[in-house]
């Protein structure tokens, strides 16, 4: 009998991930296993955050690689899929008209997400999780490429989520207001003064890294990184130029450059809050997608 395969497309502004799960039989341990997962980085934020718009040259690699997962998605007969885009296309004046574009020459239709909806996704399946104290408080932070959003879950329930403009590309390019950093702190001291004692948990490409470079024991389902380890992993990152961390770090060229002001963001986070490190769940916005199309499918 064959599997039912669910596939997620992240349109984000630094990558664009294809990630395709099979649905396991109902007494599995987990609900659905990774068949595939494709990261290729066109950092559409290059151009929405700097230009205002997506150019012609990332519109065309857009669509080459729309055309390739679609390809991909018929290999593994992908019976359902979303494909979803965040900050870049949030931000590009052109963003809906590519979308229709591609829609006309490859039938994949895609949805813009508001900050809203993309970080209640991130966390749909994060809240309140069994490896976690369903009692305590914590702040969901998913750094991207052109915003960080945060969620805050009290006692299992997503009581507030927040969006801003700050993002590892909209960072590198010198694109983030002042007004959206000292916001950001506000916020962040905010929470602290109103519920005290809050746990991190971050996700996220970056923070995986992170992860394995400040504490490459952690490999399971939900991981921790102290902060301690994140600060001295920042530290030493920021030796180096981003070649110098390709090879000493072994990171792929776009990772090496995003790492360092991603890490920044998570110190804020940590730092602002007291917190003595960050839970690092092996999920992400991808994972939330296609959570929401199982969810579609069992309640249909």
């Amino acid at each position: 009998m064959s599997k039912t395969h669910y596939a997620a497309i992240d349109i984000g502004s630094n990558a664009i991930r294809l990630l395709i799960k099979c649905v396991n039989a109902p007494e599995s341990e987990e609900r659905m296993s990774k068949v595939q997962l494709v990261r290729v980085p066109i950092r559409l934020g290059e151009d929405a955050f700097v230009k205002g718009r997506i150019g012609k040259k990332k519109a065309r690699q857009m669509l080459s690689l729309m055309n390739a997962y679609k390809e991909l998605m018929a290999i593994y007969e992908v019976e359902d899929y979303r494909a979803c885009a965040t900050s870049a296309m949030r931000d590009a004046d052109n963003g809906p008209e590519l979308c229709r574009e591609i829609m006309l020459q490859t039938g994949i239709r895609i949805e813009i997400l508001d900050g809203r909806e993309e970080a209640k996704l991130i966390s749909s399946d994060l809240i309140a999780p069994k490896h976690l104290g369903p009692d305590d408080t914590y702040l969901y932070v998913d750094v991207g490429g052109g915003s960080t959003e945060l969620n805050i879950i009290v006692a299992g329930q997503l009581v507030a989520s927040h969006s801003f403009d700050i993002g590892t590309v909209r960072s590198l390019n010198g694109m983030v207001k002042a007004e959206e950093w000292a916001h950001f702190a506000q916020y962040l001291r905010q929470l602290k003064d109103q519920y005290g004692s809050i746990k991190v948990v971050g996700s996220g490409g970056n923070i995986n890294k992170l992860l394995r470079l400040g504490a490459p024991a952690e490999r399971s389902n939900i991981n921790f990184l102290p902060l301690e380890s994140l600060h001295r992993v920042a530290r030493e990152l920021k030796q180096y130029d981003s070649e110098g961390r390709m090879i000493h770090f072994r990171l792929k060229p776009d990772r090496a450059e995003v790492i360092v002001p991603a890490a920044d963001i998570f110190l804020l986070v940590g730092d602002t809050l007291a917190a003595d490190g960050v839970i690092v769940p092996a999920k992400g916005l991808s994972d939330g997608i296609i959570d929401s199309i199982y969810r579609r499918h069992q309640q249909a």
